[in-house]
């Protein structure tokens, strides 16, 4: 706990609701709550989070924030876009578990916080599909991607996958299998995404009557 005479900050704010959330449960992420914590008035919070529903934004911003960088990275590393696109969902995945078994009750409470942030969350679902869109653009580019139109094919692989990232699916995490159903449904993506490799020189296809024609000259 903060000392009485620390600064009443929004970073102090939102690190103490995130505690709350955490002792209590999401119910209890309310201006009142937090400010008793804090022991400071409701009043002195209000001057900082005018609601509720902007406090648990407030706590839903920051979670989702830390969880960029390492996916910016791989963005911004050159690369196959093919591998670059599957790293960039796998780190999402390895975040993503890595949050639920750190921080276990901030992140079962997250879907009740989401409901109230559906602003934050929907920007944060746009980011996730520019990400991936830079790649799959890059990787038309390339030419190893067919020619797609990059934010809706983005978008379709966020959603495709989401069962390996939602917070709704992670009582399935630890299924032994999982890992091996993410690479049959990144297979079967790559497969629509990826233009054909040639194996050989391809044949002239001729007609029955024309190769007669041909063996009789």
């Amino acid at each position: 706990m903060s000392p009485p005479d620390t600064p009443l900050t929004r970073d102090r704010i939102v690190s103490t609701a995130e505690d709350v959330i955490r002792r209590f449960g999401p119910e209890k992420a309310t201006v009142v709550d937090v400010a008793r914590a804090l022991g400071v008035s409701h009043a002195a919070v209000y001057q900082h989070v005018a609601t509720k529903a902007a406090l648990r934004e407030m706590v839903v911003a920051r979670w989702i924030e830390q969880t960029m960088p390492p996916l910016r990275a791989v963005v911004a590393k050159p690369g196959p876009a093919p591998q670059k696109l599957r790293r960039l969902f796998e780190t999402l995945i390895s975040i993503k578990r890595q949050r639920a078994q750190d921080d276990p009750d901030l992140f079962a409470a997250y879907g009740t916080l989401a409901a109230d942030a559906k602003s934050v969350v929907a920007a944060h679902i746009d980011e996730l599909v520019a990400l991936a869109a830079s790649i799959i653009r890059t990787g038309v580019d390339q030419g190893s991607f067919r020619p797609v139109d990059a934010e809706t094919a983005g978008r379709a692989v966020l959603f495709a996958t989401s069962r390996f990232t939602h917070p709704a699916h992670a009582a399935e995490w630890t299924d032994p299998v999982i890992r091996a159903v993410f690479d049959d449904v990144w297979r079967m993506l790559l497969q629509g995404l990826c233009v054909p490799r040639k194996t050989g020189k391809s044949k002239q296809h001729r007609s029955p009557v024309t190769a007669g024609k041909d063996r009789q000259q």
